[in-house]
């Protein structure tokens, strides 16, 4: 190895303690030695051979194609047809541990697998696709979906579809513009716009870490590592419903996962759902009521799926609760999430047997034109925005101002309210005597008695 070759590669190799580069090390040695004992150097072919099924075919080939793009020496020549130990290394530093620069070089070339400068929107809208099926498949091939079912939430391959699309949202064109949505396909984006959006998009980093951590089974007992999975990745809990079927796909709900507050983001518990508990206001306010913060999703009769985030535990009172980090939320035909805007502090709304006020569950806008309403008689709702709602900046999120339910769940967040753990996990209805009360002073029974789940200790 020559001295600027040695000089170049050893100091951006010192980003990883001596133990980590030793496991680099190992690992290229592994794969070369069982396809290749003649040279320290891999083909293509030779690589994804020695990977097996590790990772995707069209995934394995644009890492590839990331590490052919390294340049250990720093000094410019032709793109070799076979990888040494160097690029690979230095391939999987700069992924998990380089600076905002190197990653973009490197995503580019994992666009193009060529060298070309600029890259279009459908270049990153099919890399996008690679990529996030790629982390799907490899949590799944290491037990990592943490109790989600691929077969019990929604097709990941639309869920795929739009995620991709939600990120490339998010990318600027190489003048520096915001897109609209029909243009981004179609333009062009320099390097310098990958790096900034993979600034501005840290999903995208996240994911590549994911996937050559997971993939090439590298340094997976790394802090950073673990501190991913942590964040995208909840565990779920949905009790002994084993045919339950969430109205939300695994890529949304990495998606939604991701911007919820950090202390929770570890854990979802299923509270309620139509599947399960039938169609009653009264089920869904014992479920709900008093179970710390929660994701409620519904699907309309049109198939449109949307919801929103509370952030505190809901309340029956006549008045707005909650705070700043609740946000509305859109998962089909578009994935977006929607944040406070500042305007009002109108963040949620419930409210029951009342002849005054408006009878009902609510987030966002007004009294009468809510971003999202589910009206006290259970099955009807509306999300009203002229143009956006006020306290989301939300547009209209259901097929129809007013819509029809034809399913909801709603996943209580975090770990479970230590009151509720001191109460040998009873019903939200005996911990809340208040909220008992005024639900028989409606006249509605506890429709929720002899329906109520059993935690499990263990993940389902």
């Amino acid at each position: 190895m020559g001295n600027a070759e040695s000089s170049v590669f050893q100091k951006r190799m010192a980003r990883v303690p001596p133990a980590e580069q030793a496991e680099i090390q190992s690992s290229f040695e592994n794969l070369w030695q069982s396809k290749n004992a003649t040279k320290k150097s891999l083909g293509l072919a030779a690589f994804q051979d020695s990977i097996g099924s590790s990772l995707p075919s069209a995934m394995s080939k644009r890492i590839f194609c990331g590490m052919q793009s390294e340049n250990p020496t720093g000094k410019t020549s032709p793109t070799a047809q076979e990888i040494t130990r160097e690029q690979y290394a230095l391939f999987i530093v700069d992924i998990l541990r380089g600076t905002a620069d190197e990653k973009g070089a490197i995503t580019v070339h994992m666009m193009t697998s060529d060298s070309r400068e600029e890259v279009t929107g459908q270049q990153v809208q099919e890399f996008l696709e690679d990529l996030i099926w790629a982390v799907v498949y490899v949590l799944q091939r290491h037990n990592g979906l943490s109790g989600w079912s691929l077969e019990n939430t929604r097709d990941c391959k639309s869920g795929t579809y739009m995620l991709a699309s939600q990120l490339l949202s998010q990318l600027h064109s190489a003048g520096g513009q915001t897109l609209k949505e029909a243009e981004h396909l179609s333009s062009s984006y320099t390097q310098v716009s990958i790096t900034d959006w993979l600034y501005r998009a840290p999903m995208v980093s996240m994911f590549l870490r994911i996937v050559v951590t997971l993939g090439l089974s590298i340094m997976k007992e790394s802090t950073e590592h673990q501190l991913d999975l942590g964040c995208l990745v909840p565990k779920c809990k949905k009790g002994k419903q084993a045919s339950f079927c969430s109205l939300l796909d695994f890529p949304s709900v990495m998606f939604l996962n991701s911007h919820l507050p950090s202390e929770m983001q570890q854990r979802w518990r299923l509270l309620f759902s139509t599947q399960i508990h039938g169609e009653s206001f009264s089920q869904l306010c014992g479920h709900l009521v008093d179970q710390g913060p929660s994701l409620l999703v519904l699907r309309d009769s049109d198939g449109f799926i949307f919801g929103g985030f509370a952030s505190q535990s809901w309340e029956v009172k006549p008045k707005f609760q909650g705070d700043s980090r609740c946000f509305l939320f859109s998962v089909s035909p578009h994935l977006d999430i929607y944040i406070y805007t500042g305007y009002n502090d109108h963040y949620m709304y419930l409210n029951h047997g009342q002849q005054t006020m408006p009878n009902g569950l609510g987030m966002g806008g007004q009294h009468e034109y809510f971003g999202l309403w589910i009206d006290s008689n259970f099955g009807k709702g509306h999300s009203k925005a002229k143009p956006r709602c006020t306290t989301y900046n939300s547009p209209q999120l259901s097929a129809n101002e007013e819509f029809t339910i034809d399913a909801m769940e709603v996943w209580a967040l975090g770990e479970m309210p230590e009151h509720l753990q001191a109460k040998n996990k009873k019903s939200v209805l005996d911990a809340d005597p208040e909220t008992q009360a005024l639900l028989e002073m409606t006249g509605k029974t506890r429709q929720s008695e002899g329906l109520r789940d059993k935690e499990e200790d263990e993940e389902s």
